[in-house]
């Protein structure tokens, strides 16, 4: 790589350190000198690479009247709609017609790869920086897991990809790389997350910086994924994400909250229930998925863009238990709301819209929303330790307790005496139900290869099963396509089957 390229990398990369809050590289006399190779000289230099990282998180949230990244995994699922029309992208996933040109697959390739990239150059460089040990070792951990969280949902939703450890210039046998075998993926994900679990980071984290907490979550959940498709490595898998989730319940530092309205509240941003969660600051990084889960052009919002861009179908929300708090109103959806011009006036919305994600102080007030987004609950951690006991030994009354502190919250009766695979349905049905629309069942259904049927609310074959709507899941929709531009610019990478 030339100097000059060096540099317009590197400043590239400070320009995102800037956007996560981080600003002491502004006090250098020169800020064009700066090189890959002589910017890491200084603690602050390996926090600021390291914030680097996190802030390809937030890409895949941006939304409009152009949709967002972040809906693909949720029309993959048949349970949501639309009525933003020129969202297209959106339309040819949820119509199961998707392209390799879907700019939703394009976005989670380019930004979650420079992600990757960046946790690279932390842990190539963060080393040879003269600073406090532990410290290095807690900025490598995070940087570890964060490449963990990226490369796990990668190979999920692309299946071989390529796998990339170290920096990348121009000179490098890694600029046009093949993909890996995604055994090779995952063990890599698993050794990133051990490393991190063993870098002395606190269990918990007010301030959205990984934690231990974090960690053992995820890698409870990558081991449950290993254990079912496409890996299949069954009872021993299910054993070690089960201990993981565990060692998570056993830290008693994470609770549920008493109300669903927590879910919503940025005054409980990753504190007790959330315990790993995309950040965003009102007026600085606000959270800007708040256009896309309001109704079309109803003036419920304080938002001019109301764009109606993803909802619940109604057959999804019908297939909830009778008397489940998370479907009634205003808890996990809403179908009515004041009017924005005279808030003494109720508006029908004609569907039912997502309430979990909902700001109340950006949508009447401030259109500027504190709201972080979910990406580990604590609801999520229970559900994964009563699925994985349950694989490797039945329905214990730890994995009862742990199912029905879910049902509980919901207002429901308590499970009791089921066997080992009615107890199995069970645990997924409420994985679908609590977990909805917060990226996590597509992923569900590709590692289980199940799809819930709303109408007979029993788990189909993934392949075959109808959405509820008309279009029928093939095998291809395992897997999405790998980006055209990816594979034009890389003759090493071929297409997934189908597209």
């Amino acid at each position: 790589m030339t100097t000059i390229s060096k540099k317009i990398g590197l400043l590239a990369m400070l320009s995102i350190f800037g956007a996560t809050g981080c600003s002491d590289f502004l006090d250098e006399s020169d800020p064009s000198n700066f090189t890959v190779e002589n910017y890491f000289t200084k603690p602050e230099h390996a926090r600021s690479s390291v914030n680097a990282i996190y802030a390809n998180l937030r890409v895949p949230m941006n939304s409009g009247f152009g949709g967002g990244t972040w809906m693909m995994t949720e029309f993959a699922t048949g349970l949501a709609n639309t009525d933003l029309g020129q969202a297209v992208n959106s339309y040819f996933v949820k119509d199961l017609r998707n392209t390799s040109d879907n700019g939703y697959g394009q976005s989670y390739w380019q930004f979650y790869y420079k992600g990757i990239a960046n946790a690279n150059l932390s842990i190539a460089k963060i080393p040879g920086i003269s600073m406090d040990a532990a410290e290095a070792k807690r900025l490598m951990g995070e940087a570890y897991f964060l490449r963990a969280f990226y490369y796990f949902n990668l190979v999920q939703m692309f299946g071989n990809i390529p796998l990339i450890l170290d920096p990348v210039d121009l000179q490098s046998e890694q600029l046009r790389p093949s993909a890996a075998a995604p055994e090779e993926i995952y063990n890599r994900i698993v050794e990133d997350l051990k490393i991190a679990e063993a870098a002395g980071l606190p269990l918990t984290d007010a301030s959205g910086k990984v934690s231990t907490g974090a960690v053992k979550s995820l890698l409870a959940k990558v081991y449950l994924t290993m254990a079912g498709y496409p890996l299949q490595k069954g009872a021993a898998y299910y054993d070690l994400a089960a201990k993981k989730a565990e060692e998570v319940i056993d830290s008693k530092q994470f609770k549920l909250f008493a109300s669903y309205d927590d879910l919503h509240n940025p005054a409980k941003k990753n504190v007790e229930e959330n315990i790993f969660m995309i950040q965003f600051k009102t007026q600085i990084l606000p959270s800007n998925w708040q256009v896309s889960i309001i109704p079309y052009n109803k003036n419920i919002s304080a938002y001019s863009d109301e764009t109606g861009g993803i909802y619940a179908t109604g057959d999804f929300v019908r297939s909830y238990e009778p008397n489940d708090l998370r479907a009634k109103e205003k808890q996990f959806f809403f179908t009515k709301f004041t009017n924005e011009s005279d808030r003494t006036k109720e508006v029908d919305l004609g569907g039912y819209f997502i309430y979990k994600h909902f700001d109340n102080v950006a949508q009447t007030s401030t259109a500027n929303s504190d709201l972080n987004w979910p990406v580990i609950r604590y609801a999520d951690v229970l559900l994964m330790y009563a699925e994985a006991s349950n694989e490797v030994s039945g329905p214990s009354a730890k994995a009862y307790e742990a199912v029905n502190a879910i049902r509980t919250r919901a207002q429901l009766p308590a499970l009791a005496g089921l066997t080992k695979d009615t107890f199995r349905e069970a645990v997924w049905k409420e994985r679908w139900h609590e977990l909805c629309f917060e990226n996590i069942t597509w992923f569900d259904m590709a590692r289980l290869r199940k799809a819930f049927n709303v109408t007979t609310k029993k788990f189909d074959n993934y392949v075959g099963h109808k959405f509820s709507y008309g279009p029928t899941l093939t095998e291809r929709e395992l897997l999405f396509p790998i980006p055209t531009a990816e594979i034009r610019n890389n003759t090493n990478l071929n297409q997934n089957k189908g597209y």
